[in-house]
C-alpha cells in the first residue's frame, strides 16, 4: 500500500457495474461506498476480493482489508474433544437443505460485543437469490431433528467465501467449519476466506495473509 493511503477518498459506487481495484481501500480496508446487493454486483465483488459489511442504517459499504483471515483447509484444527464429538456422531452434517433457515438464525444470533447485526433483509434476499443461482451454499447441522448450527458462504470454485455460521448448542457451528474444511480439501480448493480476524477463526487454524496474497490466490484460477 502506498504512503498516502490514508489520504485516499472512499469511491462512491453509482448504478454502473464496477469497483476499483482493491489497492485503493483505506487503511481499515473500506473501498467504496453505495451501489446495491444485485446478484451481478455481488458475484463481481467476491470475485475481485471485496465483500459487503454495513449496518441496517448505513449506506451499503464495500471491503478489502489489508490483511485477510484465511483458511488452507488442510490447515484446518481439530482439537481432541471435538474429535470426540465427530466420532461420537452426535451430529449429521446437510447441505443446501435449508438455506433460509441458516441465513436467518445467523442474522438473529447474539454474538459477544455486537450490537445488532449486518444481515439485514436486503442482504437475506440477496443471498437467497444467490442461492437460488447456485452461488450462495450452506451448511447445516442437526441433533436428531433439530437444526443447531450452520454456516453459509459464497462459492467460487476454488475459493469458498465464509459469510457467517450460527450455534445454538456447543460445537456445532465448529463442526460445520470443520466438515466444510475437510469437504474443500478433498475438492481442492485453495483457501475458504474467512475475512476478518476472529480468536474463534484463529482457533480453528485460519490465519492472516497480506491482501496481495490472497489476490493472487483469488486470480489464480481464473487464468
Amino acid at each position: 500500500m502506498s504512503n498516502h493511503s490514508s489520504n485516499q477518498t472512499v469511491f462512491l459506487i453509482g448504478e454502473s457495474l464496477e469497483f476499483p481495484p482493491v489497492t485503493r481501500a483505506n487503511p481499515e480496508g473500506l473501498l467504496a461506498v453505495g451501489g446495491d446487493l444485485s446478484a451481478e454486483r455481488l458475484l463481481l465483488a467476491y470475485q475481485n476480493g471485496i465483500f459487503p459489511w454495513f449496518n441496517n442504517d448505513s449506506l451499503i459499504l464495500w471491503w478489502s482489508p489489508p490483511m485477510r483471515m484465511v483458511l488452507y483447509p488442510k490447515k484446518v484444527k481439530i482439537s481432541k474433544s471435538m474429535l470426540k464429538v465427530i466420532r461420537n456422531e452426535r451430529f449429521a452434517l446437510t447441505k443446501n437443505v435449508c438455506f433460509e433457515q441458516v441465513i436467518r438464525a445467523c442474522s438473529i444470533i447474539k454474538r459477544t460485543g455486537q450490537e445488532g447485526t449486518w444481515i439485514t433483509e436486503g442482504m437475506k434476499n440477496a443471498y437467497l437469490k444467490l442461492h437460488q443461482l447456485g452461488w450462495a451454499k450452506s451448511y447445516e447441522v442437526w441433533e436428531g431433528e433439530t437444526l443447531v448450527g450452520g454456516l453459509y458462504g459464497f462459492d467460487l470454485g476454488h475459493v469458498f467465501c465464509g459469510e457467517s455460521m450460527f450455534s445454538t448448542v456447543s460445537n456445532a457451528s465448529k463442526f460445520a467449519f470443520i466438515k466444510l474444511a475437510q469437504e474443500l480439501e478433498r475438492r481442492q480448493y485453495a483457501i475458504i476466506d474467512c475475512q476478518l480476524h476472529t480468536p474463534h477463526l484463529a482457533s480453528l487454524g485460519a490465519e492472516e495473509i497480506p491482501r496481495g496474497e490472497f489476490m493472487d490466490i483469488l486470480k489464480a484460477q481464473k487464468e
